[in-house]
């Protein structure tokens, strides 16, 4: 598509870009509150994993500057239910998505207007003055009122996000194995099995294995399997996936398709030992934490597979990075005004409504975003004479290792990871223009200039650059043409009906539940047998018309999607 092209120059030429005028208002944040007493707020969320009180340092930065006590709700089995019918969904409401959820607590009256008596134009004005699109975007979805926006707002459309999906594997051992061919997805399997061989247990004593996954972000698919599909151009959508290059669906048990292909593939690992065991039973935590002690050799989340690239590995000369198939076209979302999905709204029968708006506008502001993404101002980051961003030393380290870096910020002392914000939602796109930038950077620190000129740079980093010409995973997909670049657009989910979310929820266990059985397959017989009876099952439990319904969303999504193209000339 053209839009690829474009979007891929304007990326990799964005420090060009003439500097944007930095806001008169300063961060935009919000005053705060003056209460002796700290005031309690709930925050529910349908994206996160944690669930308790807020502590750390995101929880002192929110007490300083709001004085309140933030406590997490996540959306586990039937909570969602339950505070709908407590007419009560929380003080800040976070969305997964924009559809039957969000719209159901539309209809129950359960979300504030935001501009109920100038409630966002007041207390939340750096949304009002920069986030104008996104507002008007969700009172398009909302059907004619403003309750939020949607998540990874960029200013302006046209440029891309920083790539989530790569295929990592141990670089140090690929080298060691002479750079085999990898022609397609397939090829990887006896590479890491070559490399488990190399590599069989782990400093510690550990043993190896390709790939280690987890099921705790599972939902209608197999969170691992239909994920690798985005190394080819694929985005899961609803009950199956979606083509961006052709702008097609594609049911998850299409015979030969994506979905299926990737299911086979880490099948196909178990069956060598490849696989580690716990996988079904793990967290994501729990896997994060086996890569960062190199107990697996593959990924595809650049968010976890990167936890191993700690100081002591590099300087010990290991090392996972990107080395992508040759037929690869891994998806990479594409950023504009629109705002995505995932939205950020404020609960009807809050106490103090202006507070939240308050807290939500800091977090729309470049100090917020910042804040959010790296930790406390003037500790993990902060701003040159020239009003650049720049990391500390203390906030490289803390990038580099959450897990082991230390962070002293108001009464806590404690790991960078165990002090994060938990509410797991963004409002601007870590790579969007950050509007008060003098060089107009993105709020992405790899990307600032400061980085990139005290960046240690070690020699088994320094290996993969000079092998493929490239500074980083995404400058190698890019030159390659390796991508495909998903379209933000104003596209929103449609509702399902009450027949058909049975249905579909029937689906969507009997598919997760036997996909974990078919990956756990000891023999390609037993493979089959399973895959045709989940097959079998799904339709008598009206996979067929869970297709049908998707493929609706899909044709609303590519007229979206082509009349943002079309806008962008």
């Amino acid at each position: 598509m053209k839009f690829r092209k474009w979007a891929a120059l304007l990326t990799v030429t964005v420090l060009l870009l003439t500097p944007l005028a930095a806001c008169a208002d300063g961060d935009g944040g919000g005053s705060g509150k003056s209460n002796q007493k700290a005031t309690d707020l709930v925050i529910y969320t349908q994206l996160a994993n944690f669930s308790g009180t807020l502590a750390g340092w995101s929880a002192e930065i929110l007490k300083e500057k709001f004085n309140v006590n933030v406590t997490i709700i996540n959306d586990s089995e039937g909570t969602f239910v339950t505070r709908m019918e407590a007419r009560d969904l929380g003080d800040i409401v976070l969305f997964g998505t924009n559809g039957k959820k969000y719209l159901d607590a539309i209809d129950a009256g359960l979300l504030f207007d935001w501009e109920e008596d100038d409630l966002v134009q007041d207390f939340g004005p750096y949304i009002w003055e920069h986030m104008q699109v996104a507002l008007e975007t969700n009172r398009k979805i909302s059907g004619g009122t403003v309750y939020g926006f949607g998540y990874d707002v960029a200013a302006d459309a046209g440029s891309i996000k920083e790539f989530i999906y790569y295929p990592y594997i141990r670089w140090d051992l690929y080298q060691q194995l002479g750079y085999p061919a990898i022609n397609t997805l397939e090829d990887f399997v006896p590479l890491l099995e070559a490399m488990v061989a190399l590599e069989p247990k782990t400093e510690t004593g550990l043993k190896t294995y390709g790939v280690s996954m987890f099921d705790d972000w599972d939902d209608t698919m197999v969170m691992m399997v239909k994920s690798t599909a985005g190394l080819y151009g694929y985005e899961e959508f609803y009950m199956g996936l979606y083509d961006q290059e052709t702008q097609t669906f594609q049911g998850c048990l299409e015979e030969d398709g994506m979905y299926l292909r990737c299911l086979k593939f880490y099948n196909a690992l178990y069956q060598k030992g490849l696989v580690d065991p716990d996988s079904m039973t793990q967290t994501f935590d729990d896997i994060t934490k086996k890569y960062l002690n190199g107990v697996s050799m593959f990924n595809i989340f650049t968010f976890c597979a990167e936890s191993f690239n700690s100081i002591e590995h590099l300087e010990a000369g290991k090392a996972v990075m990107c080395v992508a198939a040759d037929d690869q076209l891994n998806i990479v979302d594409g950023l504009g005004a629109f705002g995505g999905s995932r939205l950020w709204t404020i609960g009807a029968n809050t106490a103090d409504p202006e507070l939240c708006m308050e807290i939500i506008n800091w977090f729309s502001t470049p100090e917020g975003v910042l804040s959010y993404n790296y930790g406390p101002k003037g500790v993990t980051w902060d701003y040159d004479e020239d009003g650049n961003t720049y990391m500390t030393e203390l906030g490289l380290e803390a990038q580099q290792d959450k897990e082991s870096t230390l962070i002293t910020y108001g009464s806590y002392n404690g790991t960078y990871r165990d002090g994060e914000f938990q509410h797991n939602l963004t409002t601007w796109a870590r790579d969007a223009i950050n509007p008060e930038s003098p060089l107009g950077e993105t709020f992405n620190y790899r990307n600032w200039r400061s980085t990139l000129l005290n960046r240690t740079i070690y020699p088994i980093e320094q290996s993969w650059m000079d092998h493929y010409d490239a500074i980083r995973g995404d400058d190698y997909l890019l030159a390659r043409d390796l991508y495909s670049i998903t379209i933000d657009s104003t596209y929103a989910e449609g509702r399902r009906d009450s027949e058909l979310e049975t249905m579909w929820n029937q689906v969507k266990g009997c598919i997760t539940a036997n996909s974990w059985s078919a990956i756990y397959a000891d023999s390609d017989e037993e493979y089959g047998s399973i895959v045709a009876k989940m097959i079998s099952d799904a339709k008598a439990f009206g996979y067929n018309e869970c297709v049908a319904w998707s493929m609706e969303e899909a044709e609303k999504r590519k007229a979206a999607e082509n009349e943002a193209l079309a806008a962008l000339g």
